[in-house]
């Protein structure tokens, strides 16, 4: 399969889990109707971004992985022939709970997750909070559309996971966040795009919407494909409102970009060694 029609899904909170949830099923539902073979939801799509706060009470929305969500989801994706990646509040055990992305290919077999790496703590981000640091590695999933990985929000700021997740294999990697307005922004436009070229694969961004009741974070929506030479695929989402973003991605452009830029070849993991000490 040389090109791939794929979806990102950017919105605002709809005050419930179980509305969340239908939301995005609806939004799957479009894509398909668009000849979507595959989309990614935003970072905890089923929930606000409750960690603009510290408050137990929102461990609620954690829940095993496979489960109640994935288990529905595989349903929706095995019904719409759909590749789906679905950014999730994860309990592994009680108290143990991380900040997640099931994979499922486009028959509704789950595929595995990714848990998120690198978690921030600071003003209206507290992810400590909720979220012990991933223990999975950088997989790469084959799935109906070629070999997907993900990175979610603030590892973006980390050259290395872009870096395993290339060396694993990966043609596309989806990047779901929960981001806000100022430097954040600017940054946005710059990393995944430099990430994309650097590492030689397609990068889809995707970024929540509006502000929530929770705190001031102004989510600025923005999300985007981004090809392996760095360019845009298509205009980037509004910066305000709920939207779909389908594009087609062309799989061959890999071939070329890896034929002409030689990164993988010309490294020196010889030399790195110092780079990977405490």
């Amino acid at each position: 399969m040389s090109v791939i029609r794929a979806a990102l899904v950017q919105t605002s909170w709809t005050g419930d889990k179980e509305s969340m949830i239908k939301a995005h099923e609806e939004y799957a539902r479009q894509a398909a109707a668009q000849g979507a073979q595959a989309i990614c939801f935003q970072e905890l799509f089923y929930g606000p971004y409750f960690c603009q706060v510290q408050d137990a009470q929102y461990y609620a929305y954690a829940e095993s992985i496979p489960g109640p969500t994935t288990e529905r989801f595989q349903a929706l994706a095995r019904e719409l022939g759909m590749v789906m990646v679905l950014p999730m509040y994860e309990q592994e055990q009680p108290g143990v709970l991380y900040n997640t992305a099931a994979v499922v290919d486009a028959d509704g077999r789950y595929l595995g997750k990714y848990r998120k790496t690198h978690i921030p703590q600071l003003r209206g981000f507290w992810e400590k909070f909720y979220f012990r640091p991933g223990n999975l590695g950088y997989p790469v999933f084959d799935t109906a559309v070629g070999r997907v990985g993900v990175y979610i929000c603030y590892d973006r700021h980390f050259p290395e996971g872009w870096r395993a997740l290339g060396l694993n294999g990966a043609q596309l990697v989806f990047n779901p966040s929960a981001t806000s307005r100022g430097l954040s922004s600017h940054l946005w436009q710059l990393e995944q795009p430099a990430s994309a070229v650097a590492n030689e694969y397609f990068v889809g961004a995707i970024n929540r919407v509006g502000i929530e009741d929770l705190g001031d974070d102004d989510f600025y929506g923005t999300s985007y494909f981004v090809d392996p030479e760095g360019r845009f695929v298509g205009d980037t989402g509004d910066p305000h409102q709920p939207e779909l973003i389908v594009r087609d991605l062309d799989l061959a452009l890999l071939a070329a970009v890896r034929d002409r830029w030689a990164f993988y070849r010309d490294r020196r993991p010889d030399a790195y060694a110092p780079l990977t000490q405490a």
